[in-house]
């Protein structure tokens, strides 16, 4: 199973949830909110295969940036992973609009010609991410729960970037409108465990099977084969960037 957005160090056991998740063969590309994070939980996955720690600058964390963007720059080389990082612009971080985006500019600068898989979080600014995407010519990064226009998913498509889908997105209209229009060689399952709940339970990375049961229901194929559809798409997207090794 694939699991390419999770916050295991939010989990109240974030050791315990990475050891369940490797012995239950779940690839997790783990996030973190800002590279101090990102600094502190390196020397404790350095141990697991299949655990991989991504670099973040969240953009609802927009205010700790300026302290944190110097680690970005200087730890870049550490991980192959970038996440979360992005823009968010609805009533919860509209706020702080400014400094998300000099952020996400600079992170974006940064990236380009760097081969790195990027995890981007673009709630109410599914436009300007992209914009900022294609100007640093950065393709190939993953929209994790986008839930823009179908004018903006289109031409992110187009631009050929990949979305990853997770539990709450089966359960949501719009999730569910959304998903329907992605083509099957661009999405990639998530859980964004812990953050996504199931009742009073947060998801854990191999909760994604629930998302491999809808897309075998909707695609009507058998769990084994969108399985290997998802897997698939995440290594050519590891190829695209170089780094077909880290599978």
């Amino acid at each position: 199973m694939l699991d390419a957005h999770c916050h295991i160090d939010r989990y109240k056991t974030p050791i315990k949830i990475a050891k369940d998740a490797e012995r239950k063969s779940v690839f997790t590309i783990a996030m973190t909110n800002l590279p101090s994070h990102f600094l502190a939980g390196l020397p404790h996955v350095r141990g697991f295969k299949m655990i991989r720690l991504a670099m973040g600058l969240h953009p609802l964390a927009a205010i700790q940036h300026v302290q944190e963007l110097k680690l970005f720059e200087q730890h870049l080389s550490l991980t192959s992973f970038v996440g979360e990082v992005g823009l968010d612009f609805s009533r919860e971080g509209k706020k702080t609009r400014e400094i998300q985006t000099e952020t996400f500019r600079f992170i974006a600068k940064k990236l380009s010609g760097e081969n790195k898989v990027t995890s981007v979080h673009s709630r109410g600014a599914e436009s300007e991410v992209l914009d900022i995407l294609t100007e640093f010519n950065i393709s190939a990064a993953i929209f994790h729960w986008f839930t823009g226009t179908p004018l903006l998913l289109n031409e992110t498509i187009v631009q050929g970037h990949y979305f990853s889908v997770n539990p709450a997105m089966i359960r949501s209209e719009n999730g569910v409108k959304i998903i329907e229009k992605i083509p099957r060689d661009r999405i990639l399952t998530e859980s964004d465990g812990p953050y996504v709940k199931n009742g009073k339970f947060s998801i854990r990375p191999w909760d994604v099977i629930d998302v491999e049961k809808y897309l075998s229901s909707v695609w009507d194929v058998s769990p084994d084969e969108v399985r290997a559809i998802i897997w698939g798409n995440f290594r050519r997207l590891l190829a695209k960037n170089n780094l077909l090794q880290e599978s």
